[in-house]
């Protein structure tokens, strides 16, 4: 009897010394950060993880770890800047290429189209969140693993797999082999968030639709001993017809098969529901319970897996892996996608600049760069390690932009200053970049049409030249701008103006340009001097039609082209303005006698605008501005002020029309708090003050008076604003304050963005 329990003991000795762990790791968006915290309690106990299954979040992590990150290397990245930049699809602000950026407009969302089979087609958006910043960061991330594993998927440290879904055939695509960071994208594909991506000629979404718990896959390929699932997603809820994002969840998480069988192995499961498909910034909260539910399990995991792994032999293999991996140094690059060899050599020489190596950081600041050329939709990077050269091979997969695009936008308002707006493009690449625009802003306070184009020369210093035909108007007897919808009009004043305006720009760095140019303006000006008018009364009317010369620079890192809370702004421009200024008196005007005044002056205004992030939570913005003009004055005071620059630093300021917040020289600056709530949503608080050099006063007949005194007089202007990024477009809500006469708090709530077509001066 003795014997026979010792050969007993023998076997299950045998057995377990063997026994074999896969990992199954489900797929659930934020929620999967929990995953990183159940390996660490796995490591901490020595439990072994021979295999690796994942799908979405599961194949993030459960890849970063097969490649050889730590779990507390894993956790400082899903904590990052870079992580949050490229999961949001936003360019950090050293990346951000100016120089290529058009004119700021007020569009949500582009649509594009395409003449197919003599027919033209509306292509709508395919995913919210671009795929740049992802496709980069998953190739620099795997670019060196790859290089040792040779595409095979079982020459990581641990064995892995990813389930991805076929858009074709809506059915199960286990990748096992190839580019480790392409497999891993593909199967975190949300549907509508990201693009999806083609491999083997198949167009791969995320693997959550068909399989998002694949411990089938890891019983078929790894035949382990014992399964430890850990599942994170949420059961599939009934959506309203309104929420979007969790018809997308559902979509994405459709029913899938959670039941493991006690005797394949043990099941966890961390219960996350309060947390959203992208909210990886509650990072803490989710580690947190992903690891008490890993210490709950850990005795029943420790009873049904005997063998322990040696901590120190893991971090020898990590370290020797790790140690294998090549440095990201670039040599050759192929262009695959479009057959134009004008543009081959474009894209080659737009990244290389005859440096014969190349090293990550330099590919990346031209890659961005490239990225933001409207020509170019998408540029899905490779890097594939050569054996000869002992440096990485660039096979940049490109897809040129459609010719015609139309974009839409404007803004949404509680108070009349809606607007809407349409931009057409159409697009032609070949030895230089050609864009041809229009486009049309419509509105009772703002209306506004714009044609032209600009030439992109891609020379050893690029430059570009750009032309604009522009018409203006403001209406500002339509706007009713008081708190709460308080019927008092501001005095009768609509602005027409047309320009001409012609271009030349030059890069100076990656967020820095010069322009230079000539343009003519002519502008139209209706007023009353007075706010008791009849409706028979005839207004002023003033005309100036100037040729304008200037030459200016301009910084831009900023985020947002509107509410930014990230970035620098810096602008110093010289004009030169030669015009004739002609005023026909109304019936309401003390004078009657049409007049006329050539002005010659120069004008220079400076404006810088920085934010600084003090910590997670506040950021600080500051802004300072000033103009210094030799203009002399118009022929009465409203003429004057509405020909001298304006300082309107928030949206809503730029729709009134505000006396005394105009100067033709002036200082003003302000500081701006920022505090950060949520990612995309924020509370800003901004206060200005505006001191002219010489006040404009309005003299006993109508005219304009300069105040002798230099500097007396400071007005104030604020604004409180809780703004949420929609992806789209900014949702604000605002109390503005300005140091005015009658009312001087102004509520709005707004959904897109008050911009306008630039003006000739």
């Amino acid at each position: 009897m003795k014997r026979i329990l010792v050969f007993i003991f023998l076997i299950i000795s045998v057995l377990t010394s063997g026994q074999k762990v896969g990992l199954v790791l489900s797929g659930g968006g934020a929620r999967g950060l929990a995953h990183i915290a159940v390996i660490r309690v796995l490591e901490e106990n020595n439990i072994p993880i021979d295999y690796i299954t994942g799908t979405s979040m599961g194949a993030i992590i459960g890849g970063l770890y097969a490649a050889g990150y730590t779990c507390d290397e894993m956790e400082e990245l899903f904590r990052s800047d870079d992580f949050y930049f490229w999961s949001t699809g936003k360019i950090q602000k050293e990346y951000r290429y100016y120089f290529k950026e058009p004119d700021v407009n007020p569009s949500w969302i582009d649509i594009r189209m395409e003449k197919k089979e003599d027919k033209l087609r509306i292509l709508p958006p395919t995913n919210v969140i671009p795929q740049w910043q992802m496709d980069f960061a998953f190739m620099e991330l795997m670019a060196p693993t790859n290089a040792i594993i040779k595409g095979d998927f079982d020459k990581l440290i641990v064995p892995f797999r990813c389930v991805a879904t076929d858009v074709f055939t809506n059915t199960q695509v286990i990748l096992s082999k190839g580019d480790l960071g392409e497999a891993i994208r593909a199967s975190m594909t949300v549907p509508f968030y990201f693009r999806p991506i083609e491999i083997d000629g198949r167009l791969l979404f995320d693997g959550g639709i068909v399989n998002n718990f694949p411990h089938d896959v890891m019983k078929s390929i790894f035949h382990p001993d014992i399964i430890i699932g850990h599942k994170v997603a949420n059961y599939p809820k009934s959506a309203d017809a309104d929420d979007v994002v969790r018809q997308v969840a559902n979509l994405v998480q459709r029913p899938t098969d959670y039941a493991l069988d006690p005797q394949d192995g043990i099941f966890l499961e961390t219960n996350v529901s309060d947390i959203g498909l992208l909210e990886f910034e509650k990072i803490d909260g989710v580690v947190k319970q992903g690891e008490q539910t890993a210490l709950a399990m850990i005795d029943s995991i420790k009873k049904r897996i005997s063998r322990r792994a040696d901590h120190e032999e893991l971090t020898r293999r990590r370290e020797t892996f790790q140690a294998r991996k090549p440095a990201l140094l670039f040599q050759n690059i192929q262009v695959e996608g479009i057959e134009d060899p004008m543009q081959h050599k474009y894209i080659i020489n737009s990244i290389k600049h005859n440096k014969n190596i190349f090293t990550i950081e330099a590919f990346k600041k031209e890659y961005f760069k490239l990225v933001a050329d409207e020509q170019i939709k998408s540029i899905r990077p490779l890097a594939i390690f050569n054996q000869e050269t002992g440096y990485f091979d660039v096979h940049l997969k490109v897809e040129p932009e459609k010719r015609g695009e139309i974009s839409v936008g404007g803004n949404i308002s509680t108070k009349p200053v809606n607007q809407g707006f349409v931009n057409m493009e159409y697009r032609m690449f070949k030895d230089n970049s050609y864009t041809l625009l229009s486009n049309l802003y419509f509105g009772r306070f703002y209306s506004s049409f714009k044609l032209g184009g600009r030439i992109d020369f891609p020379s050893v210093k690029p430059f570009y030249f750009a032309s604009y035909l522009t018409y203006n108007r403001w209406d500002f007897f339509s706007t009713s701008n008081e708190l709460f919808f308080e019927d008092v009009r501001p005095p009768y004043i609509i602005q027409n103006e047309t320009n001409l305006r012609n271009e030349v720009g030059f890069p100076v760095g990656n967020q820095d340009k010069i322009t230079t140019g000539i343009a003519w303006s002519g502008s139209r000006d209706s007023y009353y001097q007075t706010s008791t008018f009849k409706k028979d009364d005839e207004p002023d009317k003033t005309s100036f039609n100037a040729f304008v010369l200037h030459v200016a620079y301009e910084k831009n890192s900023l985020n947002q082209k509107q509410y930014a809370t990230d970035g620098t702004f810096s602008q110093f421009s010289l004009r030169y303005i030669s015009g004739l200024e002609k005023n026909t008196p109304g019936t309401t005007s003390i004078d009657s006698i049409l007049e006329k005044r050539n002005h010659n002056y120069l004008l220079m205004k400076g404006l810088w605008e920085k934010y600084n992030k003090l910590n997670r939570f506040f950021t600080l913005g500051t802004r300072l501005e000033g103009v210094l003009s030799n203009r002399g004055q118009f022929t009465n005071y409203t003429s004057t002020v509405l020909n001298s620059p304006g300082f309107t630093p928030t949206p809503h300021s730029s729709t009134l029309y505000l006396e005394k917040f105009h100067a033709n020289s002036y200082i003003a600056g302000g500081l701006k708090g920022i505090y950060h709530i949520r990612p995309a949503l924020h509370f800003r608080l901004e206060g200005y003050a505006f001191v002219p050099f010489h006040e404009i006063k309005k003299g006993d007949k109508m005219q304009a008076v300069k105040s002798k005194q230099l500097l007396n007089s400071v007005n104030f202007q604020g604004m409180g604003a809780l703004v949420l990024d929609t992806g789209v477009g900014p949702v604000s809500m605002a109390l503005n304050y300005y140091e005015k006469p009658n009312t001087s708090l102004f509520f709005t709530l707004n959904f897109g963005y008050i911009l306008f077509n630039k003006r000739g001066f």
